[in-house]
């Protein structure tokens, strides 16, 4: 959600600044804007819609100077346009915002009843006009900008640039994250490590309530106290953050060819090299001694603790209660002794999966996270912190990630079966193996490209498309429908296949296209009992199973896709694949933007 980028460099900048905001669009964005201060003066340039439109601008409007600010906007306070487009300025301050002032409209009026006049509908235009306020009562840039992020209230990540100051930068982060690049005579300020790669690979992560003054030579970082604070400064893995798209049409192509190769990695970090056992990297959990597991989490993510339910309860037989993050936060739900308490989140800083990993802190027995980004707020304020190791998702709609949440999971399911023992041995190895051989039977089920694209074409004409799925193919046929509705723009829901005739079936004509997600397992009779009234009711069922799934579905379906046989314990692992390829196929045959759709943000860091 918005990106934030500054540079006090020695070449010119603003090209410098608008390839690395472009590093950021995978955050989602409706307006982009820079600010640069080029002999003494700010100066700035914004524009609506893509970054194409701001590189469009910069070519007829050139901005110079070796000192700038850049912004991709998320629109919160204000809809889409340049006036309300960041950097906003107020005189001799120019600010860069992500997230949320909560107390905005209490610091207009007191603004507004000593003279200063708003021009957006911004919330973030208060922090300029404040910072403003303060260097005219004489306060020095330095001053103003302590002053003014002393008075805000909520989350936010900022970078503020000053007339007449060419080597003067102010950065601060609460809430919403924030990092420091290193250079050789230069110093860079990102919202996230991706965007700063191609400049410098040593990084220093803002903490909770730090703010830092930043020359070229010099980095000042002050915690939420106003003492001097000692944050490490880190390599990253330039490889790691690569964005390009692999030869492939959209990142999210690229993404979901890649789940064989990131679940392999994943596998090999948590199973020893006999393939007998997980082994948790860093740190340990005794399951023996866990009651409760509650997990929490939004959107995807929430659909992969959903999946895990079904694993932890039935392979470690403990009970499992799984919350979307922005109701269990606010519910205050009681924490009883005993409780293992996790988190999933791809970014680390979706800010509501945060605030409830923070009421959880000192209340439940172990807090554990399963994160992309192990530097994330959310795996460094964790008991233990389990990377998926999906590398960079760059596509808005989650594929690699959710695999790779999932994969992770499910070894820890295992591993705390293996503490807990309730389940034979013979019968845990066997699982391990085939997670081990589960990323050549990704291989094999991609093949269902083709079939796929040419099923697509003909559900880009449904207003409407439903999902069933039963046991732990309910979550996946929810993720499946989320899918849909987020990159084609088709309105998609998902039920528990039982539950069709408790309502659902009413929606059932022959227009409706009934995606059915059914491999050969336990339960395959009564989801094709359930598949049966849907096609009795003149349904259009897409049958997505195995060989001897569709042997023995009997006629009538509309379309099959098939996919290779699996343990039904990694069903909803390899199914993923189907409901990913649906989206993707269904979103180009509509022309719809797939790695950056309407309104959504990749990495959601405020409420």
């Amino acid at each position: 959600m918005c990106g934030i980028v500054g540079v006090l460099g020695t070449h010119e900048v603003a090209p410098l600044l608008v390839e690395s905001l472009k590093r950021l669009e995978y955050r989602g964005y409706d307006s982009a804007g820079i600010a640069t201060v080029n002999r003494g003066k700010l100066d700035r340039r914004r524009a609506v819609g893509k970054l194409v439109n701001l590189s469009d601008l910069l070519v007829h409007e050139p901005l110079a100077g070796t000192s700038g600010i850049g912004h991709t906007r998320w629109a919160t306070h204000g809809a889409p346009s340049v006036t309300n487009a960041h950097p906003h300025q107020s005189g001799p301050v120019a600010v860069v915002h992500n997230g949320i002032i909560e107390n905005f409209r209490e610091l207009r009026e007191e603004l507004a009843a000593k003279g200063q006049s708003f021009v957006t509908q911004t919330d973030t235009e208060t922090i300029a006009l404040l910072a403003h306020q303060y260097m005219l009562e004489g306060a020095d840039a330095r001053t103003a900008a302590e002053k003014t992020i002393a008075r805000l209230h909520g989350a936010f990540a900022l970078a503020f640039l000053f007339d007449g100051e060419d080597d003067l930068m102010i950065a601060a982060r609460k809430g919403s994250p924030l990092a420091i690049g290193h250079g050789d005579g230069e110093m860079f300020v990102g919202s996230d490590a991706i965007a700063l790669t191609p400049m410098t690979d040593r990084i220093t992560y803002l903490e909770e309530g730090d703010w830092a003054v930043l020359t070229r030579t010099s980095v000042e970082i002050r915690d939420a106290n106003g003492q001097l604070a000692n944050r490490a400064e880190r390599r990253i893995q330039i490889d790691s953050t690569r964005v390009d798209k692999g030869g492939h049409k959209h990142f999210m192509a690229k993404e979901i060819a890649e789940q064989p190769r990131v679940i392999g990695e994943a596998v090999r970090h948590y199973i020893d090299e006999d393939g007998a056992r997980v082994v948790l990297p860093r740190g340990e959990i005794d399951f023996t001694k866990i009651r409760r597991v509650t997990m929490v989490a939004c959107g995807t993510a929430y659909y992969a603790c959903f999946t895990a339910k079904y694993w932890f309860e039935q392979l470690a037989r403990v009970p499992v209660e799984v919350d979307i993050a922005s109701e269990f936060r606010y519910r205050e739900p009681p924490i009883e002794e005993g409780t293992l308490a996790l988190f999933v989140s791809q970014s680390g800083e979706t800010a509501d999966t945060l605030a409830a990993l923070r009421y959880c802190a000192g209340k439940a027995t172990k807090i554990v996270s399963v994160v992309n980004v192990p530097e994330s707020s959310i795996a460094r304020e964790s008991d233990l912190a389990l990377p998926i190791h999906a590398g960079a998702e760059i596509g808005v709609a989650s594929t690699k990630a959710f695999t790779c949440q999932l994969t992770v999971l499910l070894m820890l399911a295992l591993h705390a079966s293996a503490q807990r023992g309730t389940l034979p041995k013979e019968e845990r190895a066997r699982l391990l193996s085939a997670l081990r051989s589960l990323p050549s039977t990704m291989v094999t089920g991609l093949e269902i490209n083709a079939p796929t694209e040419t099923l697509s074409r003909k559900l880009a004409e449904a207003q409407d498309v439903l999902f069933l799925g039963r046991g732990p193919l309910y979550p996946l046929a929810l993720e499946a429908a989320l899918k849909l509705k987020e990159i084609s723009y088709i309105h998609a829901e998902a039920y528990a296949s039982g539950e069709l005739k408790h309502g659902p079936i009413a929606l059932i004509d022959n227009k409706m296209p009934v995606v059915v997600m059914a491999p050969r397992d336990a339960l395959f009779d009564k989801t094709v009992s359930n598949m049966q009234e849907v096609m009795a009711r003149g349904g259009k069922v897409v049958l997505v199973t195995d060989e001897q799934g569709r042997a023995e579905a009997g006629d009538g379906v509309w379309e099959t896709l098939i996919i290779p046989h699996v343990d039904p314990v990694l069903a909803p692992i390899l199914y993923a694949l189907p409901a990913q390829l649906i989206a993707y196929h269904t979103a180009i045959a509509k022309g719809t933007d797939v790695d950056q759709p309407r309104n959504l943000a990749k990495s959601v860091t405020v409420e």
